[in-house]
């Protein structure tokens, strides 16, 4: 088994966290003082009722809306700032796995040649969809979420110059405690890079591809994928979609599965600290991104598929 380049992963680290610093920082200060204004109460009487049907509060536009125009740190420091029910936060938990960082990983799609608008468009579906089901189906939850160091506050605070350092202590622990999870999650990356996990996960899948109607070709960038993410495996998805030349159907069905389950490992655990079942959010996304894919998949094949010319029929 080859050594841990230990140097490698901790700069890795350091550089991946104070760019998540760069973002979360002034997201989480900036909307705990925007909850003393009336900006938040007219985004929740605006919200309210679209996010009602799928069992969150008007105010929880804003994570989502964040988490997907900008990235996961955004929502994540939004949410620290909120009062949510451990259901609502995992309703939330759900809706960002699915559908977040929507341009950036979205322009991926595009170099590959997938439409940014189709991918998109599946991955809004899976948040919105998945999110319905558990508001139906689920109905324990309701006690006060508890952000792991950050704990919501339970005194109001007025005045000008109390707002703003609450408002500081919030942005300053949710950041430190993210940019801690962040570093450790790089570590453990760089790690499975250095005794070659994308190679053994890669062979692993090669076998279940045609489960889910991909060539086994595509078992590489399947793995980078769901190791790495959309965005940190860029390169190789890249890479891959190039030197193997996939059909537009190929490019398709992998990336819906990846919409649904990518960065099984980082994504995942950046929920630990909002104190939520991730086990429960994992086999979702992966359930989730199964049956979709399969299904799309099978609809896909039998509608391009043309049976064999008759004996003495021309084209």
């Amino acid at each position: 088994m080859k050594s841990i380049q230990w140097r490698k992963g901790c700069e890795t680290g350091i550089r991946t966290a104070w760019a998540l610093g760069k973002v979360l920082f002034p997201v989480t200060f900036i909307v705990a003082v925007l909850q003393h204004t009336p900006i938040i109460d007219w985004a929740v009487l605006l919200f309210e009722p679209v996010m009602g049907w799928i069992g969150l509060p008007g105010d929880a536009a804003i994570p989502l809306a964040l988490g997907n125009l900008l990235n996961l740190y955004a929502a994540i420091g939004a949410v620290l700032t909120m009062e949510f029910t451990v259901k609502e936060v995992f309703i939330l938990a759900v809706m960002l796995s699915f559908s977040h960082n929507l341009l950036v990983e979205g322009a991926l799609c595009k170099k590959i040649g997938v439409s940014l608008l189709a991918v998109s468009a599946m991955r809004l579906f899976m948040a919105f969809s998945s999110a319905a089901l558990i508001h139906l189906v689920w109905s324990g939850g309701d006690q006060p979420a508890r952000y792991g160091l950050v704990a919501p506050d339970q005194a109001e605070v007025s005045g000008f110059l109390p707002i703003v350092w609450n408002a500081l202590q919030t942005a300053v622990t949710g950041t430190l405690q993210f940019s801690v999870v962040v570093f450790l999650l790089m570590i453990m990356i760089q790690a499975l890079n250095d005794w070659g996990v994308l190679d053994i996960v890669s062979r692993k899948l090669s076998a279940s591809m045609n489960v889910l109607g991909i060539p086994e070709r595509g078992a590489v960038t399947m793995a980078a994928g769901l190791l790495f993410g959309l965005a940190f495996g860029a390169g190789v998805i890249i890479e891959q979609a190039r030197e193997q030349a996939f059909s537009k159907r190929d490019l398709y069905v992998m990336l819906l599965f990846l919409s649904g389950c990518h960065a099984v490992v980082e994504d995942t655990l950046l929920f630990v600290p909002l104190g939520i079942p991730i086990w429960a959010l994992l086999l979702l996304r992966v359930v989730v991104a199964i049956v979709l894919t399969v299904v799309v998949a099978r609809i896909w094949r039998r509608r391009s598929y043309q049976p064999p010319l008759a004996k003495g029929e021309s084209l």
